[in-house]
């Protein structure tokens, strides 16, 4: 029970580890940073550093200057900055790279083996190749014990298996958009927001999923970066195909275009281009008061 207890307190004792100075640390060229913690001012903006993840050692590259602690409102528990990064380290994450190479051989071939409904993405290891880790992706949850098994009998350490999803799979993967840049997902989104059909059709497009959709088979994460000001310039407006009246007479609306600020209306007779303010002026009026 003594040793038990000795080991709980000092995992409480780390985790409430309040440090002077914080540094913003990158990962593998990845767009997010996160925090750690030391109680020296020894490092400068583009240090490689060792740090101490949840997954383990890892090395990452510090952003920015330090910066106290008590200037951040940092909740949750810091890890700390083990020390900078050696020769002898920055070779092993070198040597790391190729040794991943090979495991990911080796899984994938065990994957093949137990026939399991797997896409294997990514793997490595941790700085001191105590822990393995594999990114995959799968429609369904896989059971994977007898893998885990092999695997760590194969590598001899320990072995982490990441189940992700498509949109995670195209931040890896990254490519080019339909607009001909690089993907938002892997060039600048830190996380992904909810993204609805209703987007598309507040912006009045072509409900052809098909062309809706990114590299990952789900709606374009664009979708989402207009919607609030789409949903702005057609409050109060009717909807498409609704009848209106203009001087006296009953159309529908067919076309609707609020960047370009222009209605089209027909009847049997007729087709009308006109401004909104020419066939909603009160609606206008309205919003200008306001």
């Amino acid at each position: 029970m003594t040793e038990k207890t000795d080991v709980v307190r000092k995992e409480n004792t780390a985790e409430e580890a309040h440090y002077e100075y914080v540094a913003s640390i990158r990962f593998n060229d990845a767009k997010k940073t996160y925090y750690f913690g030391t109680n020296t001012r020894d490092f400068e903006d583009g240090d490689q550093v060792v740090v101490e993840t949840i997954r383990g050692l890892e090395i990452g590259q510090i952003v920015g200057d330090l910066k106290e602690e008590r200037e951040l409102e940092i909740r949750l528990p810091l890890k700390p900055i083990i020390r900078k990064a050696t020769n002898r380290d920055l070779e092993d994450r070198k040597r790391n790279v190729e040794l991943a190479k090979n495991a990911m051989e080796i899984c994938q071939k065990l994957v093949d083996k137990l026939k399991l409904d797997m896409n294997l993405i990514s793997s490595e290891y941790t700085l001191d190749r105590s822990k393995a880790i594999f990114v995959y992706v799968a429609d369904e949850r896989v059971d994977f014990r007898e893998l885990l098994k092999e695997l760590a009998s194969a590598l001899k350490c320990r072995i982490e298996l990441r189940q992700i999803g498509m949109r995670d799979k195209a931040k890896l993967v990254g490519g080019l958009g339909n607009c001909g840049m690089e993907t938002c997902c892997s060039r600048f989104l830190n996380s992904f927001d909810v993204v609805s059909i209703n987007m598309a059709k507040n912006q009045l497009l072509a409900l052809n999923t098909q062309k809706l959709s990114g590299q990952c088979g789900k709606l374009m994460c664009c979708l989402k970066y207009e919607d609030d000001v789409y949903k702005e310039l057609r409050q109060g407006l009717p909807k498409m195909n609704s009848q209106v009246q203009y001087q006296g007479k009953t159309y529908r609306m067919t076309s609707l275009n609020v960047l370009t600020n222009q209605v089209k209306i027909e009847n049997k007779e007729e087709a009308i281009f006109l401004k909104i303010e020419e066939l909603f002026p009160d609606l206008r009026k309205e919003k200008k008061e306001e």
